[in-house]
């Protein structure tokens, strides 16, 4: 399996690696919070409950969960908040496919398919959805035909995404882009 490192820790870089339902989560995360930081919640949320399986995590009691998920180092800024999503993405991945996130992207028929399936999930919205897009094709070679179309500019080479980020200086080409995207876009209204 692909080494992915993301967070720029070994232990939760390890687990994005193996565990495909903790690398969902990472995605899930990565909002209003810096993006190796998001990618580390999910090692946090093994190592403080035990197990990353998302029917356990689905069945767990919702306020000692989030109160795993918050207590500090929390797994984001919105710590609480984001335990219940993290619970009701573990709800959707242990009902609908049986508990193995990777049946989201290795089982999708095109790259349509995969966009609505990451759609279909809590917390996905449309930019989420195709940055995963890209993720999976990127670092996990899971490239559906259509793939790139879905995924929009995140399928082109480059340092757009959490998608690109393979080292530490990816990850800050990452943030430079987005950090110049963000200064074009507030140009543009003033």
């Amino acid at each position: 399996m692909p080494k992915i490192q993301i967070a720029q820790e070994p232990a939760a870089d390890e687990l994005l690696s193996t565990d495909s339902f903790a690398l969902l989560v990472g995605m899930l995360l990565d909002q209003q919070f810096p993006m190796e930081r998001a990618f580390a919640g999910p090692a946090k949320i093994r190592d403080r409950f035990g197990t990353m399986d998302p029917v356990e995590i689905a069945d767990a009691e919702p306020e000692a969960f989030a109160d795993l998920c918050s207590t500090p180092p929390a797994i984001h800024r919105y710590g609480r908040s984001m335990a219940g999503r993290v619970q009701a993405l573990a709800k959707v991945v242990a009902e609908e496919y049986g508990g193995d996130a990777s049946r989201i992207w290795t089982e999708a028929t095109n790259g349509a398919d995969l966009m609505k399936r990451l759609r279909d999930l809590p917390g996905f919205g449309e930019q989420k959805a195709k940055i995963f897009v890209a993720l999976v094709a990127k670092q996990l070679d899971v490239k559906p035909s259509g793939w790139t179309k879905v995924a929009g500019d995140y399928s082109k080479q480059g340092y757009r995404s959490v998608a690109d980020v393979v080292d530490p200086d990816s990850l800050q080409k990452v943030r430079d882009f987005k950090k110049a995207a963000k200064a074009a876009a507030k140009a543009a209204k003033e």
